[in-house]
């Protein structure tokens, strides 16, 4: 936990007070040409915070973000926090649907959004207060005063923000978090795990309104008085690349997505990177992705698993403590247990449902009374929908429950045949969904190929054989799928369900 008196502070007051009583005119972000210190920065939130108590947003009220990663979203988080408000930052890529939705539920009352998001504009009516912006702080909001940094301290329940998170069916859950629950992921997880210093220049691939960006780019770097490099546009490996080569980050986070877009984007032998480590969570780590992100650059990549509800990552793989092809170790302040399907512990070596406790949970899902009441259990801790399972202390994905195909009652985790189908020389990636063979749940594999490979019966085959040298008969996919691409969520993650056939 962070020191209690910082934890009991308004979220916007614990990131920013303590850089500007220490260090106001050093860089707080640099994005595009742009560099921001902590005194503009904090300027900035409370010209945001003016502008809407002169709307007349009131604590509590929901304050709706359109916004691409910039100074801008930083600010406008921060001003909103400051107020009272809640601040509720959503992707720049959603639907028109999506976006009605979430208007609808979270009830929000103001709307910031970019110009840059034609669909955004469309939200407006006479019940909502909107403005458009761009990705600049320079003269954003001057006609508003930049009043003294100060707000009272919150009530313990009191709600800071909140996100949407798709899951992996259905409309976007809202999951509203307390003031303290990214500090708690910024001192456990950054500070206890990570060791940010104020000389690190954090760079995330993962965008600010996903919860693993939100910590990257915004908890961690303030927490620690460090610096954080900000890219509104699409994370590409080539602009990737040229960002880290001309900015020279230290700390470099992701998903195994883009690692794995890396690799293949790479044509030299090596790749020289200025990071002391990279970080990854979002979806497990194939072990191929991290042994050739080794292979070619030197770097470790730290894997973790964290969740929208809990806030950020809360098992991690740790700087001297890394294994291959595991999610890693419990991050101190949180407990882990796995359980069956009548949640009794379950052995060591035994796969088991992922549940979760520690003091950055969400309290609750929005306008999910029966979601919460199923997910968030009484005794505190969370069901995560993840199949692990644990030994000698590290853990290891098996894949979402609702991933998991029994066949001829034995369960196989399509985690583990997609890794093996990623060894193969042809594979680029993989899933592993079910499909019905004569009425009976088989596992189907959906391949793409590396360029330059053709997808023929004599591939096939020889994927056939390869598998069935390394995998017990039951694990062996029945039918093979050439693909041009997989079914992905907004954060990178594989939608199964949606390859079942």
């Amino acid at each position: 936990m962070p020191d209690q008196k910082v934890a009991a502070s308004n979220l916007a007051i614990a990131l920013l007070g303590p850089n500007l009583a220490k260090h106001p005119d050093k860089t707080a972000y640099i994005c595009n040409a742009e560099s921001v210190s902590y005194q503009q920065l904090a300027d900035s939130a409370c010209r945001f915070a003016t502008l809407l108590q002169q709307s007349a947003i009131t604590a509590g009220d929901r304050v709706l973000l359109i916004l691409p990663d910039s100074p801008v979203f930083v600010a406008a988080f921060l001003g909103a926090v400051l107020h009272g408000a809640v601040a509720v930052p959503v992707s720049t890529a959603l639907t028109a649907d999506d976006y009605r939705y979430i208007l609808q539920d979270s009830g929000a009352r103001f709307l910031l959004y970019s110009s840059a998001v034609p669909l955004a504009a469309e939200l407006a009516s006479p019940a909502l207060t909107d403005l458009a912006c761009a990705e600049t702080l320079t003269g954003w909001l001057e006609q508003y005063p930049t009043a003294e940094l100060a707000a009272p301290a919150p009530a313990v329940d009191d709600l800071a923000f909140m996100l949407y998170t798709s899951g992996s069916t259905g409309k976007p859950k809202g999951v509203p978090h307390r003031h303290r629950d990214l500090l708690v992921a910024a001192e456990q997880y950054g500070s206890k795990v990570l060791g940010i210093r104020p000389d690190d220049l954090l760079f995330s691939a993962s965008k600010l309104f996903f919860a693993y960006g939100l910590g990257n780019s915004l908890a961690f770097p303030l927490y620690s008085g460090a610096t954080a490099l900000l890219y509104p546009g699409k994370p590409l490996p080539e602009e990737l690349l040229a960002l880290i080569k001309q900015h020279h980050p230290t700390l470099f986070f992701s998903v195994p997505t883009v690692y794995a877009q890396i690799i293949l984007s790479t044509a030299t032998p090596q790749l020289d990177l200025p990071m002391r480590f990279c970080v990854s969570a979002g979806e497990g780590l194939p072990a191929a992705v991290f042994d050739e992100w080794q292979r070619l650059t030197g770097l470790d990549i730290l894997d973790g698993i964290g969740t929208t509800e809990l806030t950020h990552v809360f098992i991690s793989n740790q700087p001297g403590r890394i294994r291959s092809g595991s999610a890693g170790q419990a991050v101190p302040g949180y407990q882990i247990r796995l359980v069956d399907d009548e949640g009794n512990p379950v052995q060591t070596g035994t796969p088991g449902h992922l549940q979760v406790q520690g003091d950055s949970t969400a309290p609750r899902y929005w306008n999910l009374p029966e979601k919460t009441a199923d997910t968030m259990l009484a005794d505190g801790f969370i069901k995560t929908g993840d199949v692990f399972l644990e030994q000698e202390g590290y853990y290891y994905h098996r894949g979402r429950s609702d991933d998991m195909l029994k066949v001829g009652g034995q369960w196989i985790s399509p985690i583990q045949v997609e890794e093996l189908l990623r060894t193969h020389p042809s594979v680029a990636d993989c899933a592993v969904a079910s499909c019905q063979v004569m009425g009976l749940m088989r596992p189907a594999a959906h391949l793409m190929l590396k360029p330059d490979c053709i997808a023929d019966p004599a591939l096939e085959r020889d994927i056939r054989r390869f598998m069935a040298s390394r995998l017990q008969d039951y694990m062996l996919p029945v039918r093979y799928f050439f693909v041009d691409d997989l079914p992905r969520t907004a954060t990178g993650k594989v939608q199964r369900f949606k390859l079942k056939r």
